[in-house]
């Protein structure tokens, strides 16, 4: 597939910056909501840049660099979980990307969002479902978005040890609920996640 292709369209219609943006962490019990954008020069062949899920760790921390290096500008930006709890996990998602696109310098004048939904993205825009497969730019934002939350991760895997963030980075797998029954949660978990948890588990 032409990673190019959406782009293109809105070139034509005289957008001539046009960035992709995306977000990793959205499905996790703990830590921050993480996005990038990333605003490459147009028609830029960068082998290997795919939507983030579908590499490796590995590969990720090696494209990591080369989208930065190639980039015209790029920007990544983290919403934190106690703010996740104050609004919800959407709102946290899209104030994320917007921040993100608001940040890069150059700035871009068109907009390219992974997904379905884009309300409060101010810059002019689009929703592209599963973009990080038609769009370069949104891959590559996937790619800088999935890289710095796992580092992240790490940091806080440093810090809370007992939870095994650096194994599952958050997600809800049995292990992390298990750490959660023992330990309880930590202040880097997102309280709304745990809510059917508990509830199951018949605490309030």
């Amino acid at each position: 597939m032409n990673m190019w292709q959406v782009e293109s369209l809105y070139r034509e219609k005289g957008y001539l910056a046009i960035c992709g943006a995306d977000e990793a962490g959205a499905g996790p019990l703990a830590g921050p909501v993480y996005a990038a954008a990333v605003l490459l020069p147009f028609g830029l062949d960068l082998p290997g840049v795919d939507d983030s899920k579908k590499l490796t760790e590995k590969k990720r921390e090696a494209l990591f660099p080369l989208i930065q290096e190639a980039a015209i500008s790029w920007a990544v930006t983290s919403i934190s979980p106690q703010e996740i709890d104050q609004t919800d996990i959407l709102k946290a998602r899209l104030k994320a990307m917007d921040l993100a696109i608001s940040q890069l310098d150059p700035r871009a004048d068109f907009a390219l969002i992974d997904g379905n939904r884009d309300k409060g993205i101010t810059l002019p825009h689009a929703a592209v479902v599963k973009g990080d497969s038609k769009s370069l730019n949104i891959a590559a934002a996937s790619i800088l978005a999935k890289v710095s939350r796992d580092r992240h991760m790490l940091e806080l895997d440093a810090l809370y040890p007992q939870y095994g963030f650096a194994r599952h980075k958050g997600y809800p797998t049995k292990a992390h609920y298990e750490a959660i029954r023992r330990f309880g949660p930590s202040p880097v978990h997102r309280m709304t996640f745990l809510r059917k948890f508990y509830a199951q588990e018949g605490q309030p």
